[in-house]
């Protein structure tokens, strides 16, 4: 899969930065109120970069629908391209130094064939066997299931952040988080303005397990 250079990024946020000098002053406000927002633009630039790659999803599209997003992207998957749209939305966060977990909800799955109609997943989706209002469920009988997928029932899944591959393999990012998440955490996530804003919260009183979880790195 391609990855955008970090220069190519920085390009990228900086050009932004320039055609929207206001994001300054809304970062500068959202910091005062323990909250750090990421534009939808950047999210799109991001998904553009790495549909690039061969087996990346293609022509994503990112949407706010407050509170969550609203998805879709064209997908190759056993034979069969589909174009998938749906709605997802954070719903829970449980973050700490053994495990972070996301409980997010799919809402308004569409399913939608665009080649590959004499496959047996094709047959399934326009015979209506499957159940959309529950994507949780067909995500639980994935044959090849992600490590960081922890649990998937009806419109929920639930995945762990620290094993997502990239975290996973880096034991200094796991030994940060242990550090910070007693101190500062993450309250919410929340679409809002064509942005996605990270909400914060701060424990002072967390000092001194962030000091102890330190120590023990």
């Amino acid at each position: 899969m391609a990855k955008p250079s970090s220069k190519a990024v920085i390009r990228a946020a900086t050009k932004y930065l320039k055609s929207h000098p206001e994001e300054l002053v809304r970062a500068a406000k959202s910091a005062l109120g323990l909250r750090f927002g990421v534009p939808l633009d950047a999210l799109r630039y991001l998904a553009e970069e790495l549909g690039k790659g061969k087996k990346a999803p293609k022509d994503v599209v990112i949407e706010a629908v407050p509170p969550g997003l609203r998805l879709a992207m064209t997908v190759r998957a056993m034979g069969t391209t589909l174009r998938v749209k749906m709605s997802l939305f954070v719903e829970e966060l449980q973050l700490g130094a053994a495990e972070a977990l996301v409980t997010s909800r799919i809402a308004d799955m569409d399913l939608e064939v665009l080649d590959g109609d004499d496959t047996p997943v094709a047959g399934l989706i326009k015979s209506g066997a499957l159940d959309l209002t529950k994507p949780g469920n067909l995500v639980a009988y994935m044959p090849k299931r992600p490590d960081m997928l922890v649990d998937a029932k009806d419109d929920r899944v639930v995945v762990d952040l620290l094993k997502l591959p990239a975290v996973a393999k880096n034991d200094k990012t796991r030994r940060l988080f242990g550090v910070l998440t007693p101190v500062i955490n993450i309250a919410a996530i929340r679409t809002k303005d064509d942005h996605l804003d990270v909400h914060f919260t701060a424990t002072p009183s967390g000092i001194s397990d962030a000091i102890s979880a330190a120590q023990s790195s």
